[in-house]
């Protein structure tokens, strides 16, 4: 079921209606991702000293260089993690595009699904940013302690959230928010599950700049067939 939603999301990337949703996700993720991606390089190199003075070695004054030298690795690295806020920031705004181009080609028989209206969707999103930014904040305890590890709690942690967030948002649109949250429960570790395949793509560099998209596809394809079979 879950493999089946993955494969169906991705093939619609074919679709040119559904590419000018991905393409227009794409690049605001990735505008996004280099603002956040800069401001952490300037904040890191603006915390560190122009120079340091090290026992045996003495002043080092090469600091600078290196972090703008570093700058494109380093930003390779960091998006694994700037991703977690950015795939909930942007897929709040294209989740009614997305999950609509979807619904046209693999469900054309239903209505209209009912707007969650932008007020909703942006306080819903920013909620689960916070959510989102504080676990894994705290999660930093645990990736240390459990190095080897750290990828399996990174991807369970952030598939249970994205699992949560992105079923939510596109039942909530056909079933409305409270029985949203009942499937939710109802198939709970159906939704982890898929929501750490989008935690293990979130987590390779590049292909994680399809996540908001494929994320949103995936649980509507998710969400119908789980719905089917109630």
């Amino acid at each position: 079921m879950i493999l089946q939603a993955v494969l169906r999301a991705t093939a619609q990337f074919s679709d040119p209606a559904f590419w000018g949703v991905a393409a227009k996700a794409i690049a605001l993720t990735i505008v996004t991702l280099i603002g956040l991606g800069a401001a952490v390089i300037w904040g890191i190199g603006w915390l560190l000293p122009d120079q340091i003075n090290l026992p045996w070695i003495g002043t080092v004054t090469w600091v600078e260089s290196a972090i703008s030298w570093a700058a494109v690795p380093l930003m390779a690295v960091l998006s694994v993690f700037l991703m977690v806020p950015v795939a909930s920031a942007v897929t709040g705004l294209f989740l009614e595009d997305v999950a609509d181009a979807v619904e046209a080609r693999h469900f054309p028989h239903l209505s209209p699904a009912t707007p969650l209206g932008i007020a909703q969707t942006l306080r819903d999103s920013l909620g689960f940013l916070a959510v989102m930014a504080g676990a894994n904040l705290l999660a930093l305890v645990l990736y240390l302690i459990f190095l080897p590890f750290a990828p399996l709690i990174f991807w369970g942690l952030n598939g249970f959230l994205l699992g949560r967030e992105y079923f939510q948002l596109v039942a909530a649109r056909r079933v409305g928010l409270k029985e949203a949250k009942q499937l939710r429960r109802k198939h709970a570790l159906r939704i982890w599950l898929a929501g750490g395949v989008m935690a293990v793509v979130l987590s390779v560099p590049m292909l994680n700049l399809l996540v908001p998209i494929l994320g949103a596809a995936t649980f509507t394809h998710l969400f119908h067939t789980l719905q089917s079979r109630a």
